[in-house]
């Protein structure tokens, strides 16, 4: 049982209602001020929450048994979902109906990029395909709908001035950011989140798309290969990760979302103005108190320049 409630992360409070008792109890538990064995009822509870078999309680389940029982994921709570692009349209118009949060490994999300460059990433679909993913832009892009969603600055400021791997023409950069600004700006529904991926690992993190729904208690994401996701209904898991993007003391150190306007319209203004990198660096470093967040992404070289 401590070993469960040290690797929950939960406070004494939430684990004690879990566990429906007080929690008074529970801390004379966990701290060992008196030693007893919970009843039955109360494993279960315990069982259900976090979904862990129950064979974890038995008598016979020696530690490192316990220990691979409760760290890795049971196959019930993981599915494979491999489609065609139709199929998977559909998946992701389902999972997202009512809201979504979705981290994107790359800037700008494809429901812009589609809207501002269709013919980008141009296949020959079908008539259904095009008309789902019509529907996809139509409820992403409208003002009722609820999206946070998270860019990491180094994917904005490649989108912006990289010149590798880089097929977007000046005018459709621009063009892509106001249509962000006017999807983002005073609107309560949806927030953009540009968060720095360097602040929580040295080489930044490694995303791929992920789209969290907590309500349902259902994640998914992308996996290496187009038509394959990777689906997730493991509570904890679920919840580690929405925990990871909505609290501020684990969350990667970010842009406010009241702000992420005003970075947009100063990268809106360089572009038109044909200035390069280090010019946005010191404006949004003048204008902002995100200089730093920003710096963080440059090159080693390139920070050396700018102290």
């Amino acid at each position: 049982m401590i070993e469960i409630y040290q690797r929950s992360e939960l406070s004494m409070s939430k684990f004690a209602k879990i566990l429906k008792k007080d929690r008074r109890t529970v801390s004379s538990w966990i701290y060992r001020e008196v030693k007893v064995i919970p009843k039955k009822d109360i494993l279960e509870h315990v069982s259900s929450f976090f979904r862990y078999p129950d064979e974890i309680w038995d008598e016979s389940c020696e530690k490192e048994e316990f220990l691979d029982l409760i760290t890795s994921i049971p196959t019930k709570d993981v599915k494979i979902i491999e489609a065609n692009h139709e199929g998977r349209l559909k998946y992701i118009l389902k999972n997202e109906a009512e809201q979504r949060l979705v981290i994107h490994p790359k800037f700008p999300a494809s429901v812009y990029r589609d809207v501002i460059s269709p013919k980008f990433y141009a296949q020959k679909e079908n008539n259904k395909v095009d008309a789902l993913k019509k529907e996809r832009i139509d409820k992403m892009l409208n003002y009722a709908y609820k999206s946070d969603e998270w860019h990491d600055i180094k994917s904005l400021l490649n989108f912006c001035f990289s010149e590798i791997g880089n097929f977007y023409t000046k005018e459709e950069k621009i063009a892509t950011l106001e249509l962000l600004f006017e999807t983002f700006h005073e609107n309560y529904n949806k927030r953009l989140y540009l968060f720095d991926s360097f602040s929580k690992k040295i080489y930044g993190l490694d995303t791929m798309y992920t789209s969290v729904d907590i309500k349902n208690n259902i994640m998914f994401f992308k996996s290496p290969l187009e038509s394959v996701f990777i689906e997730i209904r493991n509570k904890e898991i679920v919840g580690k990760i929405h925990r990871h993007f909505t609290l501020s003391k684990e969350s990667p150190a970010h842009i406010k979302p009241n702000d992420a306007g005003k970075i947009l319209q100063i990268l809106i203004t360089i572009l038109k103005q044909n200035k390069n990198l280090v010019d946005a660096y010191e404006e949004i470093n003048l204008k902002t108190s995100y200089g730093e967040l920003f710096k963080n992404n440059l090159s080693l070289s390139l920070q050396e320049r700018l102290s």
